[in-house]
């Protein structure tokens, strides 16, 4: 009633987009202070049902509304391993489900997150937490994305010897190389793999499981191993065309860049650029944003977003009610450097000249109501073609790599996923999974909370008890 929702800005976009630090000014404390005095304390507090990880939110709004940050860190951390990341990445489900939402703008709950863990990384209180007692077991865990590094925090703590096995030359898995620095700098990692190692965790990074080694070595190696690999086989675009030099997928393009910001050497034949070109995104998610802003800073000619689906509306639809995700229009830091974005376009097919990619042939379509669900349908006349340098595709994934599955012999689900029971054990005696290779393509939080039950069920597993947290 007295203080209305607020965020920190973001900086100049003429100042931004010619380095990779992250877009966000600083948040005064007098400012956080008053908006976490927004939140209610709701006698059903929904924000709880909208957190996968149950994170105990009420509790750190008041603690840091009367100024106990001990307190709210130490709240926080007990429901969330990673809050530097989730307050960076999620894209906040609690303020979707926030009660102040029926009829007023949501509390700012991620944002009081990542204030409350950065006011305790400068105040020293993030420190490694080593177990008293080691069990005397191993756990191989196999993929370092939040999945993996929350399960493999949540068992060394545990008392268990673990291992974090890593195809990539760095640890941290899609939030290494799938999220650009000016979402997340990537020192927000290391010093989060510093804790973790002084917990007992081996890293173990340019290991591909699969690869490098048979899958089948880790289950006579370790006495259980969880597989955390993520879902990484992107969807593809089934046209005439798609073999023209210049389409590529989001992450043949992304990671390029993460690694040339962290100084490697990457051989301009190993390296996509923007630079100078006429760049259409397929695909309007966080994946396609991120091509957007990644491309606005190596100095793309113009980009164009294109998405198969309709705009969304300003406002919640009748049909998409609180507390459910609101299916909203929403602008991105990228979207707000410039760039299109189209609507209700279906790519026909790709055509160039001397193998390299020239232009995108597409029309229109609409989604119309039969027998019961929607078709898409597209409209006459509505034809076009649209010149392209660079085509980048962020239509989604359709679940995990195959190789080291097959090796392990693991059933998956109709989906493709890996199946897994209800402590995340898989088909086979003594494997685990967690996070988008079990849950397929999802968020951040509920990969740390895959992480955080799978680590439980091992646990279990291993000792034939648990006292690790319940989400």
């Amino acid at each position: 009633m007295e203080f209305k929702r607020e965020l920190p800005g973001r900086r100049p976009i003429q100042e931004r987009v010619t380095d990779w630090l992250e877009v966000y000014d600083e948040f005064p404390e007098d400012h956080l202070k008053n908006q976490a005095a927004r939140c209610m304390d709701c006698g059903i507090p929904f924000c709880h049902q909208g957190c996968p990880l149950g994170n105990i939110i009420p509790d750190w709004n008041d603690l840091v509304y009367r100024d106990q940050w001990r307190e709210a860190i130490d709240r926080l951390h007990a429901t969330n391993n990673f809050p530097e990341f989730t307050g960076r990445l999620c894209p906040a489900p609690c303020e979707a489900s926030c009660v102040l939402g029926i009829n007023n703008d949501a509390v700012t709950i991620k944002q009081i997150e990542l204030e409350i863990i950065e006011y305790a990384w400068k105040h020293g209180w993030v420190k490694p937490e080593p177990p008293e007692h080691q069990t005397g077991m191993s756990v191989a865990v196999v993929g370092s994305g939040p999945a993996g590094l929350a399960c493999a925090q949540q068992l060394a703590r545990a008392g268990h010897a673990v291992t974090l096995f890593e195809r990539e030359d760095r640890i941290g898995g899609l939030l290494r190389y799938g999220i650009p620095d000016f979402k997340m700098e990537k020192h927000f990692i290391e010093r989060r793999l510093d804790q973790m190692e002084a917990e007992g965790v081996i890293f173990r990074p340019g290991v591909n499981i699969g690869e490098d080694t048979d899958a089948r070595a880790l289950l006579n190696e370790f006495d259980a191993t969880c597989l955390t690999g993520g879902a990484t086989h992107p969807r593809d675009l089934d046209v005439p065309g798609r073999e023209l030099k210049g389409a590529h997928f989001a992450m043949e393009f992304l990671p390029p860049q993460n690694k040339r910001n962290a100084g490697d050497e990457i051989r301009d034949d190993g390296f996509i650029s923007a630079e100078g070109k006429k760049v259409i995104i397929l695909g309007g998610g966080d994946t396609g944003a991120d091509c957007l802003g990644t491309a606005h800073r190596q100095g793309a000619e113009s980009v164009i977003q294109m998405e198969i689906l309709p705009r969304p509306p300003e406002d919640r639809a009748d049909d998409n009610p609180w507390p459910t995700w609101p299916n909203i229009y929403r602008v991105s830091s990228a979207h707000e450097e410039g760039g299109e974005r189209e609507y209700q376009i279906l790519t026909r097919k790709l055509t160039g000249e001397n193998g390299v990619l020239k232009r995108l042939h597409g029309c229109k379509v609409e989604f119309v109501p039969e027998n019961g669900r929607m078709n898409m349908k597209e409209i006459p006349d509505t034809e076009f073609e649209e010149e392209v340098d660079l085509l980048l595709l962020a239509m989604g994934f359709l679940g995990p790599e195959n190789y080291m599955l097959a090796q392990l012999g693991v059933e998956l689900t109709d989906r493709g996923n890996v199946q897994a029971d209800a402590d995340k054990m898989t088909s086979v005696h003594g494997v685990f999974t967690a996070g988008d290779m079990t849950r397929g393509q999802s968020l951040i939080v509920w990969a740390i909370a895959e992480g955080r039950d799978a680590a439980r069920g091992i646990d279990k597993f291993l000792t034939g008890d648990t006292m690790l947290p319940v989400n």
